[in-house]
């Protein structure tokens, strides 16, 4: 009898902390991977390195969807909803935003409930400048810190390119 009430009481504190876990992950923060080159040198600096950097994630910003130009966000792909990108917000709803496409430039508005987001690294990047501007409520969090490896551990800066975005309304 001791040993079944041992049993169900170590299974109780684990199915506790698994909930708790959870719910911490899907509503406030959580730690995900950082996979390729596309955001180098921001994240995976050196691609030859075979450890991916982790980054903390939070929610918050989901509330009111609020964001700032040059945030890194975590969203889900555009054509496909199981991928999850992570790139940098170069435009917000109402910009007009400078880009290059197939050796042409042009110029174009982000529409409301949407923004515009590039990889750090152009030229491993799929980013808005392949499927456009993406819906804000693809956007799953905001990334704010590097985790891990321990030698890269910090925040993550806001920087983005103020010479091809205007804001004019």
């Amino acid at each position: 009898m001791g040993t079944q009430s041992l049993l169900w009481n170590s299974v109780k504190k684990f199915l506790t902390c698994g909930l708790i876990g959870l719910t911490i992950s899907d509503r406030y923060a959580s730690i995900v991977p950082v996979r390729g080159a596309s955001m180098s040198p921001t994240f995976n600096p050196r691609a030859r390195n075979f450890t991916d950097d982790y980054v903390l994630v939070e929610k918050f910003c989901l509330k009111k969807y609020e964001f700032s130009h040059g945030d890194v966000v975590v969203f889900c792909s555009p054509s496909n909803h199981k991928e999850k990108h992570i790139k940098r917000i170069i435009a917000l709803p109402g910009d007009w935003i400078g880009t290059t496409h197939n050796s042409h430039d042009d110029v174009l508005k982000v529409p409301k409930g949407h923004c515009w987001v590039e990889g750090d690294n152009s030229a491993s990047s799929m980013d808005s400048r392949s499927f456009g501007p993406i819906p804000l409520g693809l956007v799953k969090g905001r990334v704010t810190h590097v985790v891990w490896p321990p030698q890269r551990i910090g925040l993550v800066e806001r920087v983005f390119p103020q010479e091809r975005v205007s804001s004019f309304k």
